[in-house]
């Protein structure tokens, strides 16, 4: 008796609309890349002087190994016949061309997939070197080691045995990029185009038992279809585009009368499961049949009853559904405990099995419920983060289990719940493990729709978009992970507003087992089940020093409320954060595969040529303390806000194109870059997350604090009666005060009260940082604030404070006194580091895919054992009491004025630019010693306190022994800062 272990061909059925559903567990493990795979091909002959392939225990032929090969550069190998003629080089597969090292040296001229915002590579004096032949290095993304766009022809030899194959076969490619076209024998088979689902092509006509020769045309250019060049299924801005044929690659043997479609809709309210199936039967008469479901339950084996339905099949493909009892005692899937059941369905023929099939899948509803989004009937806050295909070794996404299940899991460490693919969809694997581990996943239908492609319009990319979807739902459909849905990212096009709804409207309706939304971005209409909108955040791609972060002193009682109140469903935040840190240079020793990082090889050449060599570990770290403090008031913020439907960040790890933009706190491999972990970042990011609302960041100790605490519950079951509390930390770790809100019941939900910290400031005789740490239950969080003596202080003529180097501050100098010297904000000349725009937040994005928007800094860099600091509290990196003099400030370019000075308060520069900035420096002139400040400490005092302390505690270091400046400067030199 023969049962075959997969879904069979359905001939009757248009290509596009076939499905690949999950085999058995066999079928599982066989991925090329999982290690059993090893031992399934051990037979197979990798020389072509072999006569056959293996045949699988499960009946199919595997087709790794080495192929033939050519490039196709001149699009001759149709019309010349080269399925007719063995190809002259060679490659392995399941691989790319890059895997392979095949393809042209990168160039000037090379024809990349995805914009560039930025030209100046091409021209700039500055990048003159990494232009020459041999020292090629491109600053816009990662960088093959080849490159090839167009048409590449993958040729072996194939045996089909005399046995098996009686009724047809099937040709199975896991993931191809992009076009494949396939001839057997010379004979053309079809084409197929998809870049979401694997390419299926009945060969059977062909695959009579003997030799035959297998020919596959790839093509990854973008064509008629055009989904959009920075479209994350296609561009070089992240995982390549690639050539070649990824993931399993076989041949499998069809059956007269075989399952080739099985949906499973579960109905938690009803205790059951429509399977909706598809029967194909081939024979020249009807036949009859029966058809068995089974479910099991994965983790324990436990087996439910059989569900029996007898059918009669005409000589076509015929679709009935079948109701399915689970019983009363059948457990849910969530991301608390996602419980999985396999699905296995028998057809039996004259009483013999004819085929089976099976289908993993949960029990699991979504629904939006008065505005809100819940998972079996609970709540549920979207915290997630986007997956935009960046894979360094490959270039393509793998197509293992267990290396997606690493990249899940890593994200549940931070926090985390979701994952959002832009504008593509990963491979089956992914489903899997998200299934197996808990993570709700957003797929897209591979576009982004601008920058050149529309929607809407009329063009072949509109049916591309519905037959994409289709196949989506089709083979990946069942997966209780698969819980929202988009066409893909960003659209344009005058009509892609009509377009989207009808797209959002028609797939709702054919399949209810997510939730549908327009695109990630725009547009937000009310036919969506959810918005995925970018406008609550605190810093917009527009925004730049006009933002939450950067134009509104520090505070945590904002939220999103107003934003969202015109809306009636949930909004899921659009890609919030994009907070850059500098590169980590010692990451590039990390790219071992076919993408290098030779834009950081740039980065860390033009910061070395600039005398800051030393300092990349330090800008690194500093810059991500500041990276962290920013996202977490981005989360905070989503986390306060009521009926809110969560957040997408972009991204817990870098995102190497467009510009570069470090935008994680992971690095491209999902591995930590040293200044945060997992349990630090999900204090803000978890289940349960206290959350307090200040007024403000920075006191005086003549008030009293008020800080309003909540706390966010999305846990797996409300809590009665959490311990809540609170204390208040010194720099050291030492409590200052600290109390008890007594017990909390935490509901489902955010915006739970859980008191007040009440606290007078008076005891805080000196300048403090201070940490308020609240505790709710097992969940922690901290904010840091500041606290100021309310002193006014009077100068006197020891130290000159003035806005500019006048007679008397020279006169002064020349008599060996001490000056101040305070730029006023946007009087350094542009040359000297005026044209510098400085925010507190670090980059949004990068420099040069925003068009230059500021801020261009990444925060400061100081030394906090200097006596400058002595009477103001701070860390070697930006915190909260940094906003002030950040948004009232200069940034000095040292390198314009003497390289031999070394800041006492350092900006980290764009690393592109990578320049020596100064807020403050040191220096001699003449006899006298001078403190130059691009801090100014003239508009505003009144309303500014941490500017009041900053100037106090530098007179006062000016003041004492030991300010002695080393490096003298001339007069002149000076003077030339200010216009």
């Amino acid at each position: 008796m023969y049962i075959s272990h997969r879904i069979a061909f359905d001939g009757s059925l248009n290509m596009k609309e076939q499905m690949m559903i999950k085999r058995k567990d066999f079928r599982k493990t066989t991925r090329i890349r999982d290690a059993v795979a090893g031992l399934l091909i051990g037979l197979l002959c990798l020389t072509w002087g072999c006569k056959t392939n293996a045949v699988r225990t499960d009946g199919a032929l595997e087709l790794s190994g080495t192929w033939r090969f050519s490039m196709d550069p001149d699009d001759r190998g149709v019309e010349d016949h080269w399925y007719e003629t063995a190809l002259d080089d060679d490659v392995t597969l399941p691989g790319s061309m890059a895997t392979n090292n095949k393809g042209f040296d990168i160039d000037v001229n090379t024809p990349w997939t995805g914009s560039i915002m930025d030209s100046t590579w091409f021209t700039a004096d500055e990048y003159a070197a990494y232009r020459q032949p041999g020292n090629i290095k491109i600053p816009y993304w990662l960088q093959p080691n080849k490159y090839y766009k167009g048409a590449a022809w993958y040729q072996r030899e194939i045996t089909i045995p005399d046995t098996g194959f009686e009724a047809g076969a099937e040709l199975f490619l896991e993931r191809a990029h992009w076009e494949t076209r396939v001839w057997i024998d010379g004979n053309e088979v079809g084409k197929q185009n998809s870049l979401g689902t694997p390419h299926r092509f009945d060969i059977s006509p062909y695959a009579t038992p003997g030799k035959h020769t297998l020919s596959i045309r790839v093509d990854n250019r973008v064509k008629d279809i055009n989904v959009g060049i920075n479209s994350h299924s296609i561009s070089d801005h992240t995982q390549s585009n690639w050539n070649g044929l990824v993931g399993e690659l076989a041949i499998y043997p069809m059956r007269i009368t075989s399952i080739t479609d099985l949906q499973l809709f579960p109905d938690i309210d009803a205790h059951r499961v429509t399977a909706r199936m598809r029967i194909r039967h081939s024979g020249i008469e009807g036949v009859s049949g029966v058809v068995k479901l089974t479910a099991t339950e994965k983790s324990t084996g436990r087996r439910l009853e059989t569900v029996e339905k007898a059918v009669v099949l005409p000589a076509d493909t015929t679709a009935f559904e079948v109701v399915y009892d689970m019983g009363a005692d059948f457990t849910t899937w969530d991301e608390f405990n996602p419980f999985l059941y396999e699905m296995e369905a028998v057809l039996l023929v004259d009483g013999t099995a004819e085929g089976a099939v099976s289908s993993q899948f949960g029990m699991r509803d979504i629904a939006v419920v008065n505005g809100q989004i819940r998972v079996n009937g609970k709540p549920v806050f979207f915290r997630g983060t986007l997956e935009s295909c960046i894979f360094p070794e490959t270039g393509y996404p793998p197509t293992s289990v267990a290396e997606w299940a690493r990249i899940f899991s890593i994200i549940k460490d931070y926090g985390l719940n979701h994952v959002r693919f832009h504008s593509w969809c990963p491979p089956e694997a992914a489903f899997l493990a998200a299934d197996s581990l808990g993570i709700y996943l957003q797929a897209e239908s591979s576009s982004w729709a601008n920058q050149g492609a529309t929607l809407g319009d009329g063009k072949p990319l509109d049916a591309y978009i519905y037959e994409e979807t289709h196949r989506m739902l089709r083979a990946y459909g069942n997966h209780p992970s698969f819980v929202l849905m988009a066409y893909g990212n960003e659209p344009s096009g005058k009509n892609h507003v009509a377009f989207l709804t009808e797209y959002v409207e028609h797939w709702r309706a054919q399949d209810s087992r997510r939730l549908y939304t327009t695109a990630g971005g725009w547009p937000a209409i009310p036919e969506n089940d959810f918005n995925n909108i970018p406008e609550p955040r605190i810093q917009g791609w527009s925004e730049g020093l006009n933002s939450i972060i950067n134009g509104q002193p520090p505070a945590t009682d904002y939220d999103w409320r107003e934003d969202i109140a015109q809306y009636t469903i949930p909004t899921i935040s659009h890609e919030i954060g994009q907070w850059c840190v500098y590169p980590d240079f010692k990451e590039i020793e990390r790219y071992t595969g076919v993408l290098k990082a030779k834009n950081f090889e740039i980065f860390r050449d033009r910061l070395n040529a600039n005398g800051m060599g030393d300092l990349a570990e330090d800008f690194l770290m500093a810059s991500g303390k500041l990276q962290v403090l920013c996202y977490k008031a981005d989360i905070e913020a989503a986390f306060r806000t009521p009926g809110f439907g969560g957040f997408q960040l972009l991204d817990l790890h870098d995102f190497p194109g467009q510009g570069t933009a470090l935008v994680g706190v992971l690095n491209p491999f999902w591995e930590e870059k040293g200044y945060v972990d997992g349990a630090e970042f999900s204090q803000f990011t978890n289940t349960t997350v206290p959350l307090a609302r200040f007024p403000k960041m920075v006191y005086l100790n003549s008030e009293q604090l008020e800080v309003p605490v909540e706390a966010a519950h999305y846990g797996q079951a409300p809590i009665t009666g959490a311990d809540a509390s609170w204390r208040i930390l010194n720099a050291d770790g030492t409590t200052v005060a600290e109390g008890e809100f007594g017990a909390v019941d935490l509901p489902l939900g955010n915006n739970i009260p859980v008191g007040t910290v009440s606290l007078g400031l008076g005891k805080m005789k000196e300048a403090v940082q201070l940490t308020l740490e609240v505790a709710v239950g097992d969940y922690n969080n901290q904010w840091d604030f500041f606290v100021y003596p309310d002193e006014a202080h009077r100068y006197d003529e020891e130290i000159y404070i003035t806005d500019k180097l006048d007679d008397k501050a020279k006169s002064l100098l020349a008599q060996g006194k001490s000056v101040l010297w305070s730029l006023p904000k946007s009087t350094l000349r542009k040359e000297k580091g005026g044209d510098i725009a400085v925010g507190f937040s670090s980059i949004f994005w990068n420099t040069a895919w925003t068009g230059g928007q500021p801020p261009h800094t990444l925060g400061i860099l100081c030394d906090p054992k200097h006596p400058a600091f002595g009477a103001f509290p701070t860390e070697y990196h930006s915190n909260w009491q940094w906003w002030d003099a950040m948004t009232y400030s200069n940034a000095i370019n040292l390198q314009v004025v003497d390289e031999r000075l070394q800041p006492i308060v350092r900006v980290i520069d764009d690393w592109v630019t990578a320049r020596p900035l100064a807020l403050a420096f040191e220096c001699k002139v003449g006899n006298g010693r001078l403190v130059v400040s691009g801090i100014d400490f003239h508009q505003k005092m009144a309303d500014r306190p941490a500017a009041r302390q900053l100037l106090h505690s530098f007179v006062t270091y000016m003041k004492g022994e030991k300010f002695e400046p080393t490096v003298s400067l001339e007069e002149s030199t000076i003077s030339s800062l200010m216009e």
